[in-house]
């Protein structure tokens, strides 16, 4: 008689930020998967090492030997609340066999190289615009666009020893050589990886690579970027091509009346450098956030739906294919991306392509300016409606034996089987 194939989502509370185990067990073969560690500046529910320390400790507890090991880490994108925790020196003592991160860290991709280089030069102007604003402001309060900019610019600057660990580069890596795969492959054969021990195939649905959707992740190079990369280029010490004609420019000390004619005119009305700054972060924002893997778990029929932060650029080149839509309309758990936001998970999506009922797990942690509006109320509710099992990682749900595991505030987990998915 064949052992049941078990199928267990542990999501780490680790505030505002991502950090899912997934383990597959199928007899005595096991299969371990980590999707993600980091934590936003803003919104920890602990200092992201102890959550690292948590994540490891469980996997030295469940490993025989009790050497810690990973099959696969997932690094969905490079925000800093979803990779930062790989800065962390413990997973020096972890066993990885393979890293899958977006194929726009890949140093020898072309496109990846413009699209990757030029979010890193957006994120380095506007953190020395934001600074800049905030030293001049000498002690008075920031006003919330520059504080909001300011976060944004942080997060898309990632972590530089994570993403060096991630790649195993500059000596750093985890406790044995890994192997790197940078997805979707432009060899569409290998964005289906089995791993048949355990009777599990991975689709990668995303980042999309189709020259369409590429623009979405580049930063533009009119609107505001002009903007954003003269705080890059002053803050390096490089000449900036002067606002006006040398004709217009002049030495000679300027007429009292100027100053008083310009308040006059109430310029401050029309251009609010601020908020054009946090337009710029938001760009960013949703640049980064729709280079993340986008994946699909499908283990014996059972199906898992992993979309980092995927945003509507990416979203909808996922559901422009007909096969990608049969794939998630079947799903016994969804992490819901982007924290629940609004400009995540379509409602489309929830409201006719999944059609059976299943578990939404939401990796949410409070940040004050965003309380309002993350999660979406109107996700949530929608999501319910669907008769959905809503989890939260900021609200501890009800144990549920055999279904729904929770660890104090640590984690919560939710076990499925292929013949009984729990949906």
């Amino acid at each position: 008689m064949s052992t049941a194939t078990t199928i267990s989502v542990r999501m780490y509370n680790v505030g505002f930020g991502d950090a899912f185990t997934v383990t597959v067990r199928n007899g005595d073969e096991v299969w371990r998967m980590l999707v993600d560690c980091g934590v936003h500046s803003q919104g920890r529910a602990r200092p992201i090492r102890d959550s690292v320390q948590a994540i490891i400790a469980d996997l030295t507890a469940a490993a025989p030997d009790h050497r810690p090991h990973l099959d696969v880490v997932v690094a969905t994108h490079h925000h800093a609340d979803h990779i930062t925790g790989f800065a962390c020196e413990e997973w020096e003592h972890v066993t990885v066999d393979e890293v899958w991160v977006p194929f726009v860290e890949d140093s020898t991709d072309a496109d990846a190289q413009r699209i990757r280089g030029g979010q890193a030069e957006a994120a380095n102007g506007l953190l020395a615009l934001a600074d800049r604003r905030i030293n001049e402001l000498n002690g008075h309060p920031k006003p919330a666009a520059v504080d909001q900019a300011h976060a944004f610019a942080m997060n898309a600057q990632g972590n530089a020893a994570a993403t060096d660990r991630l790649l195993g580069r500059n000596q750093l890596g985890f406790a044995t050589p890994h192997r790197v795969r940078f997805l979707p492959s432009k060899q569409e054969t290998e964005n289906q990886i089995a791993v048949e021990r355990v009777g599990l195939v991975a689709h990668i649905l995303g980042p999309p690579r189709d020259e369409r959707f590429l623009k979405r992740m580049d930063p533009p190079s009119k609107q505001s970027w002009p903007f954003v990369r003269a705080g890059a280029s002053t803050e390096t010490g490089e000449d900036l091509t002067p606002l006006f004609h040398s004709r217009y420019i002049t030495g000679n000390p300027v007429s009292d009346r100027l100053p008083a004619a310009k308040a006059e005119l109430g310029l401050e009305k029309l251009v609010d450098d601020d908020n054009r700054l946090l337009r710029a972060a938001s760009i960013l924002e949703n640049a980064v956030n729709n280079t993340s893997v986008f994946f699909v778990l499908d283990i014996s029929g059972t199906r898992l739906l992993f979309p980092g932060d995927a945003q509507q650029g990416a979203w909808e080149h996922v559901l422009s294919d007909a096969g990608n839509v049969e794939l998630v309309s079947d799903l016994a758990l969804y992490k819901v991306g982007h924290h629940g936001s609004h400009n995540a998970t379509p409602m489309r999506f929830v409201e006719n392509d999944w059609k059976t009922t299943g578990y939404a797990m939401i990796p949410y942690g409070p940040v004050p300016r965003w309380a309002k509006t993350i999660p979406k109320k109107s996700l949530v509710d929608s999501l319910t409606t669907h008769h959905h099992t809503v989890i939260r990682a900021d609200m501890a749900p009800v144990a549920v034996p055999g279904s729904v595991a929770v660890n104090g505030d640590i984690w919560t987990e939710v076990t499925l089987t292929p013949s009984s998915p729990g949906r």
